[in-house]
């Protein structure tokens, strides 16, 4: 993982070295971010209730249907707030990362004051598994041989939200809320298969390892609807 400010090839921070060549680069869908990662439907609700308590405290004491509404209305601008800034920030999260799949490894960038590159080679791959969404996004984290991708530690806070929640003590960076996951699960697999010399493997529509690490053999592949 680095910093870098020149980027010479979209998604990358520097050319790619002769032999390896991109298979795929996506971004996540800003709303399906919104969604999954930053649990907005939560943040709605929990001041959705909030208002709700607001103006039945105020028409059950005593209030008018009009005063209740006004006693109400100051909670809509405190939720309005809060909600637009997680919106902005999907938004600009999405803008601000590439997700990029060659012959050789799996990179993130991301990053929105200082771009970050995350380079994740096949051979530091102990898993990876693939995982739908019903707005036709998914996620597909990869789990790190031992916990350590190009050597050390994947810091949770600094990768998220590219990153398999609630695994802290062996973070997974992930590909999050990408569209069409199931093709880019077949590509990633595909090329895992291809960089350790072995055929790959149907994909199922299961939750399941893409791959085990390259120096174990690939398992199989799948997909969930």
């Amino acid at each position: 993982m680095k910093e870098y400010e020149i980027e010479p090839q979209p998604g990358l921070p520097e050319p790619l070295p002769q032999g390896e060549q991109i298979l795929w680069q996506g971004a996540p869908v800003w709303q399906s971010l919104l969604r999954h990662a930053l649990h907005v439907n939560v943040l709605a609700a929990y001041f959705a209730a909030l208002i709700v308590w607001r103006f039945a405290d105020g028409y059950l004491g005593g209030m008018t249907l009009s005063q209740a509404l006004s006693h109400a209305a100051p909670f809509v601008l405190v939720a309005a707030i809060p909600i637009a800034i997680v919106v902005a920030y999907a938004w600009i999260v999405a803008k601000t990362t590439m997700y990029t799949i060659t012959n050789r490894r799996v990179v993130l960038r991301f990053g929105i004051a200082l771009p970050i590159v995350l380079n994740v080679p096949f051979n530091k791959i102990a898993s990876a598994a693939v995982a739908g969404h019903a707005d036709g996004t998914g996620d597909i984290p990869l789990a790190p041989v031992t916990g350590q991708v190009d050597g050390p530690r994947v810091s949770y806070l600094l990768v998220w939200p590219h990153i398999r929640p609630w695994k802290l003590s062996n973070a997974e960076p992930m590909l999050r809320a990408i569209p069409e996951p199931q093709r880019v699960a077949r590509i990633l697999a595909g090329a895992l298969a291809t960089a350790t010399e072995q055929s790959p493997v149907p994909i199922r529509n299961q939750m399941a390892a893409i791959a085990p690490a390259a120096n174990s053999g690939l398992l199989g592949a799948a997909v969930t609807t």
